[in-house]
């Protein structure tokens, strides 16, 4: 609670004429504000009041009865010989009686009400303690009576205590809540319009995925495709605005053409080969098969055409930034085309292999935004990525915490559906019933998670996990006289019971009844979808901060373009791929590939493949005199 003190402070008029003692007239000397910053009234002791020059010279004019009124801030501070005082701010604000004339002012002087601002309590002490005067610019004295000192304190005191007071009630979230202003209220309108654009377009695009799920695998891969070429034209874009004076000049030629000419050779390479190995495990396909052996040098021919024509097309004072221009290409060929080359293999594996993935991705998004919206720095404040300040660490980890959780639940529901799990070779534009041997892991079963897992965590954190068993190994009793136990006797482990002496520690055990295997890889995939994939999204912020721009595209309202929505699904397509590969599908060969390898063979290799086939399934049948025969009619066989 501040108080003000008004003093009234007379300054004797010397020139009767209208004058000031330096021979300018009154209108003279009112000067502007930067003029006058560093003209204060400064008193003799160690703290001064600082009061603007205007508010203390007498500017009046010299008719009698007439006086300038200002009301002034003053604030105490304490002056220090390296202190440059113009640096404090001063507020001087004329009062609405400046100019009118006051009948009760002497025709001798005139009078300025100064308004003192006591707003810290150390200025009623120091006032005190020092003298009680202080010497105005021209001269004028300004004094301080002990009962204006002790009216001075009080206030202070009085402010110090409701501040304390304030202080105590917002520790203690007892203070009232502070209205809101017109901005704070239109940022959070917003932010909350914000919100409901981005939830809307999201279940729009949620839509078209399921739509093109239930369609088929043909559909899955047109969105792909679709996509594919939408990131491309974002990232390339990005340079071509950033560039664009020196581009649109045309001193440069075949600009974007070659960047498409480029994507063309990627996108041939990496669907030729796909498309290649189709044929091959589809005996509908093989009418095809010219193709597929050609695929390779297709692609070669356009590469090496396109590298001609990039070198050719290089101009002299531009060749810096033309292989600079390159580079950034090639780098983007790599994120949307490297890094997908097998995510058409995750398709036709199974569509669970490319749905699961995008859903722990979305998931792992999602979680990350509202757990770092609420619970952002509110226990780690620590920066998480230095060119990313919204991203925090409660985002990052409670984003993986259900992430996780999630792929639990969503692996064992899409386990359910054949849809989903059967793995198809077939182009058809229509959907169709699938049909196929289910492998294990989508199968329930019991399994047992390997001990050396618990190993890596203290014991008594597992022993909090539901379900878990200690297993004690037990000594066997031996019949030989020796009291010492033979070396390797115990061998026998059984679950721990307490109190029993035979009984020592072995290891903790887990037995998971009723359990998917799928359900053990999508945590592994999920493990990989929260603490690898996101870093996708950080190039992706780098990117746009080193370009000073905040979306790639305005193609989906409240999310920006197709990069700002895929950042982090490249990593995690090529990782689905290699876990597959590694631990899921260990032999990659089937039936109908078998046939199109066999065909690949010269005559005398087809007989030598038939021989040791036969061979190879026939021996433990027959007896070695058919054994005999039957290698004589193989060998009489490949000589006609």
């Amino acid at each position: 609670m501040a108080s003000t003190l008004r003093r009234r402070v007379s300054t004797q008029n010397n020139d009767t004429n209208g004058r000031n003692d330096d021979g300018r007239t009154a209108s003279s000397t009112m000067q502007s504000p930067q003029e006058n910053s560093s003209e204060h009234i400064k008193s003799n002791n160690r703290d001064s009041f600082h009061v603007d020059q205007m508010a203390m010279s007498p500017t009046s004019s010299r008719k009698e009865g007439t006086a300038v009124l200002f009301q002034t801030s003053v604030t105490q501070l304490p002056i220090d010989a390296g202190r440059d005082d113009s640096a404090y701010d001063e507020t001087l604000i004329p009062t609405a009686d400046a100019t009118k004339e006051s009948p009760k002012h002497s025709a001798k002087g005139s009078s300025q009400v100064v308004v003192v601002d006591a707003s810290t309590s150390q200025a009623s002490s120091n006032l005190s303690s020092k003298k009680d005067t202080a010497t105005t610019a021209d001269g004028g004295m300004m004094r301080w009576s002990n009962s204006d000192v002790d009216g001075i304190r009080n206030a202070n005191q009085a402010a110090a205590a409701d501040a304390s007071v304030k202080n105590a009630a917002s520790a203690f979230g007892t203070a009232p809540r502070k209205a809101m202003s017109g901005k704070e209220v239109a940022k959070d309108e917003s932010r909350v319009q914000k919100i409901l654009i981005r939830a809307v377009s999201g279940m729009f695009m949620m839509t078209i995925f399921g739509g093109c799920i239930a369609m088929g695998h043909i559909y899955v891969c047109m969105i792909v495709a679709f996509t594919q070429v939408a990131l491309f034209r974002e990232l390339v874009k990005v340079r071509y605005h950033a560039h664009y004076e020196t581009i649109s000049g045309g001193t440069i030629p075949l600009f974007r053409t070659l960047q498409w000419m480029w994507f063309s050779v990627a996108i041939l390479y990496t669907y030729g080969d796909f498309i290649a190995e189709v044929i091959q495990h589809n005996p509908q396909l093989h009418g095809y098969l010219n193709f597929a052996h050609y695929a390779t040098i297709m692609s070669f021919a356009l590469y090496s055409g396109t590298f001609v024509l990039t070198i050719a097309t290089m101009q002299v004072g531009h060749i810096k930034f033309q292989l600079n221009q390159l580079c950034w290409t090639i780098v983007v060929l790599c994120l949307t085309v490297g890094q997908l080359k097998y995510i058409m293999h995750n398709i036709f594996n199974g569509l669970f292999w490319f749905t699961l993935p995008i859903f722990l991705v979305v998931t792992n998004d999602v979680s990350a935004y509202v757990c770092g919206m609420t619970c952002g720095r509110k226990f780690i404040q620590r920066k998480f990525i230095a060119f990313s300040p919204n991203k925090t660490w409660e985002g990052f980890l409670g984003g993986g915490i259900c992430t996780i959780i999630f792929s639990w639940f969503l692996s064992r529901q899409l386990a359910q559906y054949r849809w989903m799990t059967c793995p198809n070779n077939e182009f058809r534009l229509f959907p169709h019933a699938m049909e196929c041997d289910l492998h294990h892991i989508f199968q329930p079963s019991q399994s047992i998670l390997p001990h050396q897992i618990f190993e890596l965590f203290p014991p008594s954190l597992v022993k909090m996990i539901p379900g878990i068993v200690e297993i004690c190994s037990v000594r066997m009793e031996t019949s030989s006289l020796s009291s010492v136990p033979p070396l390797g006797a115990d061998l026998l482990t059984t679950p721990c019971i307490s109190g029993e002496p035979s009984h020592s520690f072995h290891h903790f055990e887990l037995v998971l009844k009723n359990v998917y295997p799928v359900q053990i890889h999508a945590l592994w995939l999920a493990l990989f979808a929260s603490m690898v994939a996101p870093f996708g999204g950080f190039l992706a912020s780098a990117i746009k901060r080193a370009y000073g721009i905040k979306d790639f595209d305005s193609i989906i309202p409240g999310h920006g373009g197709v990069m700002d929505r895929m950042d982090c699904q490249f990593l995690m397509a090529l990782c689905t791929w290699v876990h597959y590969n590694t631990f899921v599908k260990l032999a990659t060969v089937s039936v109908p590939k078998l046939l199109y390898m066999y065909s690949l063979l010269s005559q005398q290799e087809q007989s030598q493949f038939i021989m040791d086939l036969v061979l190879e399934n026939a021996a433990e049948s027959l007896n070695s005199t058919e054994i005999q025969q039957l290698l004589s009619f193989l060998k009489l066989q490949q000589r006609k």
